[in-house]
């Protein structure tokens, strides 16, 4: 490890323990992906049985390749950029790509991510100020105004990145764990709370049972890569940020003990978001599955027509969601920004302030541009998508899972994955799924990937 990284991670550029690292990687697991998209896959295929194959793939798939990225990051001590290089300099154009690719697609991805963290804080703030109501007019009607008819949203997607610089600006330590390991806790609890409070509603129960009780008839092909795809999104694979966080972490810590805890924190995210919001839309609809949507559809339409039905007009309830959904999206902002404020940081020997000014601001930039494709280039389209949707696309459906695909070549075939098994074993420690690791970072998870990234692509013109 250089002079120059050690320098960087001493002191409030390192973790404190074992509990904060795994409540900021659990921090930018636990995003969208859990609570706009989980909910709806689930009762889309089956209910239980989507919950079973998906627990499958996060034990099995997430598994392997966050440990994965996490022993590159501490075993190199070293940002995305390099670490892949420093592991297998023979092939230095093959790791330059995996290296690179990473960074950016954190750097694409905060820029629409953070579009939708400030329509969060626009809801929330509705709701807390009591003028929720206004948000379910016209069926879901204001939502396609807002974006579309005024610059309002570019000035909450740039309170987001305010926010993020400032609690990014205190290092890793002080910054980002301090924020985290608040956070997250509070996350979850407040999405237990609403969870039962939401199952006590007329036909609660019901949306309960349909989204827990599997049935079989649903059970598909379809399903299989439906939830092994939910595995790798709701994971956030591929953004180079388990890379980043294992540079920062101790080498007295046990990465196979702090994965599965991931694990734990994100599926439990995932299952109260859906234990959440199919029974607050059952409720709503009569226990019409058909009501149940998934994306912004979802969460800026449907959920503040159902919130507008409970009393007060849902005010209380709304403040609450919204605030745990922006705190979901906001932590994974944090995350999404470190990627590259700590590539270019490292790389360029600038300081972490001057990067992150920087990377905020081409980040806020590209929002901006983004953000248009709702106003003034609302005809700019791609394969018919809005600008927004088509990055979204490109990021998830072939930018992530040909990062992904390029670190299971690495590790499994171009270096001895003995160099990875060691350092998880470093100082002692016991890997007890070592030779499941192996077979599945050479042989399944690439195939895994693949099947993912190619059923995406073909559903887009499907």
């Amino acid at each position: 490890m250089s002079l120059r990284n050690i320098t960087y991670m001493a002191g409030s550029n390192q973790f404190t323990g074992k509990l904060g690292f795994i409540l900021v990687s659990a921090a930018a697991a636990i995003g969208l992906a859990n609570i706009w998209r989980f909910p709806y896959l689930a009762a889309q295929y089956g209910g239980g049985t989507f919950v079973l194959i998906y627990l499958i793939f996060v034990v099995t798939l997430g598994f392997t390749l966050i440990t994965a990225e996490i022993a590159i990051g501490r075993k190199t001590g070293k940002s995305p950029l390099k670490a892949f290089q420093s592991l297998c300099g023979k092939h230095p154009l093959f790791t330059k790509i995996a290296g690179i690719l990473p960074v950016i697609i954190s750097l694409l991805t905060v820029s629409y991510y953070a579009i939708i963290t400030g329509w969060l804080l626009k809801y929330c703030l509705s709701y807390l100020t009591n003028s929720g109501e206004l948000l379910a007019a016209d069926n879901g009607a204001f939502f396609s105004a807002y974006i579309g008819g005024s610059i309002e949203p570019i000035i909450w997607t740039l309170v987001v990145f305010v926010i993020s610089a400032a609690v990014l600006c205190f290092g890793v330590q002080k910054g980002l764990q301090r924020v985290c390991i608040v956070l997250v806790p509070a996350l979850i609890v407040c999405m237990a709370g609403l969870a039962v409070y939401v199952l006590t509603l007329p036909g609660g129960i019901d949306g309960l049972l349909y989204c827990l009780v599997p049935d079989f008839s649903k059970f598909s092909l379809d399903a299989v890569i439906a939830a092994m795809g939910q595995t790798f999104f709701s994971l956030s694979i591929g953004a180079g940020i388990y890379i980043t966080y294992g540079m920062y972490l101790s080498k007295k810590e046990n990465i196979e003990k702090s994965v599965h805890s991931i694990e734990i924190f994100d599926t439990g995210a995932a299952l109260l978001a859906m234990i959440l919001i199919v029974p607050m839309v059952f409720a709503f609809s009569g226990g019409n599955p058909e009501a149940l949507g998934s994306g912004s559809a979802l969460l800026f339409e449907q959920i503040p027509q159902v919130l507008t039905t409970l009393p007060n007009g849902g005010m209380v309830i709304g403040s609450i969601f919204f605030l745990v959904v922006f705190a979901a999206a906001l932590t994974s902002v944090f995350s999404l920004i470190e990627v590259p404020v700590s590539a270019i940081s490292l790389h360029f020997s600038i300081s972490r302030k001057k990067t992150l000014a920087l990377i905020c601001s081409i980040a806020a930039i590209l929002s901006v541009l983004v953000n248009f494709g709702y106003s003034i280039w609302k005809d700019v389209t791609f394969f018919g998508k809005p600008i927004l949707d088509a990055l979204d696309s490109l990021v998830s459906n072939a930018l992530m899972p040909v990062a992904v695909i390029l670190c299971c070549i690495l590790v499994g075939w171009m270096i001895d994955t003995k160099e990875i098994t060691d350092e998880i074993e470093n100082d002692g420690q016991r890997f007890r799924w070592k030779k499941f690791f192996v077979i599945m970072i050479k042989y399944i998870a690439p195939v895994c990937i693949l099947i993912i990234m190619i059923s995406n692509i073909i559903a887009q013109f499907v």
